[in-house]
């Protein structure tokens, strides 16, 4: 059984960039602008793409060679976690994964593209088809070579930002073996991405249509560079989903203590109630529950140790608390909890998306239970 250190490691530089983030996100992407860029067209600011692209966020876990700031995948949890408290949408989460895939790539790959990322240029990963499995492995787009191109014959939906990545790696089935195809810009357009309806509309989700798209063979993860970049992108998904979500859950507190500070009922606050006080409380504990397993799995990331078994401790603590604490604040408003004026229905929202990517709680417990027991 795998031995799990007890050791969390949080360096100055962490600390300062968590401060630096958490500054950034709270004064430029209030919770109070979330509905307007719900109903624009991309679901985010490009000015606060740029902004975050000069702070060097986009690059974060590239190669200095390739452009970027040379950290590592613990040091985005530092983005990720202010990002989820103030529910800000970018194209960033989709372009961290696909960060990590390209790094399970050869050489050429990675200097092809690995620097138009750390330049700005947004990114994203499709792996999920119609049946939503969340196995990365079991891929069903066929991808066949032709003549020094191969030819991609499936459907991909759940595409985050696919409207503005100019760069997605597409999982698929070559010759009988796991495959990802890196597509550009160009590819990505001519996949007709077609914007999905789901419960986060601060998120942009797409299906794309990848029949009769020919790629370039020298575009093809084969073998064990796509079993490698699968692992590396489900690693990255559930540390930073994980982190999103203790953000979220603290952005959610915060809501949920105002409210109960304010509305009054029968000549008294409610936080008075115990009735209400006690599963705060059990909100409290889930965000800090959460929080230590996202820092512990980013800790074993970050002295190389293998992280497996608490990244999935991270995502199935992270999805049980975030939805508790979102369905707790939607009741706690009463009837105005439902509508499109509170902020606690953002937050449940979002809850319930982080809640199934990637796997619920279910799924990663499951497994937990096979290696554990």
């Amino acid at each position: 059984m795998q031995k799990l250190t007890t050791t969390l490691s949080f360096s100055e530089e962490q600390t300062m960039l968590l401060e630096t983030a958490e500054n950034f996100f709270r004064e430029r992407t209030p919770v109070t602008g979330v509905r307007d860029l719900m109903l624009s067209t991309h679901g985010y600011q490009p000015e606060i793409w740029q902004e975050m692209i000069a702070l060097g966020w986009t690059g974060l876990a590239i190669a200095e060679e390739y452009g970027g700031s040379g950290l590592n995948l613990a040091a985005a949890t530092c983005i990720a976690e202010p990002m989820g408290r103030y529910l800000s949408a970018t194209p960033w989460l989709s372009t961290q994964l696909a960060i990590q895939g390209l790094m399970a790539a050869d050489e050429s790959l990675q200097s092809e593209f690995l620097p138009q990322i750390a330049e700005g240029a947004a990114a994203t990963v499709a792996l999920t088809e119609i049946d939503a499995s969340w196995d990365l492995t079991a891929a069903q787009l066929k991808v066949e070579r032709q003549n020094g191109q191969v030819l991609l014959s499936g459907t991909k939906t759940f595409v985050l930002n696919a409207d503005v990545a100019q760069i997605a790696l597409v999982s698929g089935i070559c010759d009988g073996e796991l495959c990802l195809v890196v597509l550009n810009a160009d590819e990505i357009a001519a996949a007709q991405p077609t914007r999905e309806t789901v419960i986060d509309e601060t998120r942009r989700s797409f299906e794309l249509r990848c029949d009769g798209l020919s790629v370039d063979a020298g575009r093809l993860l084969v073998d064990v560079h796509a079993q490698q970049a699968c692992a590396r992108i489900e690693a990255a998904a559930l540390l930073l989903l994980s982190a999103e979500a203790a953000g979220g859950i603290a952005g959610v507190l915060e809501v949920i203590v105002e409210y109960l500070n304010t509305r009054e009922a029968f000549g008294r606050k409610i936080g008075g109630y115990q009735g209400l006080k006690h599963p705060t409380v059990d909100i409290l504990i889930g965000l800090e529950r959460t929080r230590s397993h996202v820092y512990h799995a980013a800790s074993l990331l970050d002295a190389g140790e293998d992280a497996s078994l608490a990244l999935r401790m991270a995502k199935a603590e992270a999805s049980a608390s975030f939805a508790f604490a979102g369905d707790r604040a939607v009741q706690f408003h009463g009837g105005f909890g439902f509508t499109w004026d509170c902020d606690a229905q953002l937050y449940l929202r979002r809850a319930l998306w982080s809640q199934y990517m990637f796997g619920d709680a279910i799924y990663h417990r499951k497994h937990l239970s096979e290696a554990l027991l």
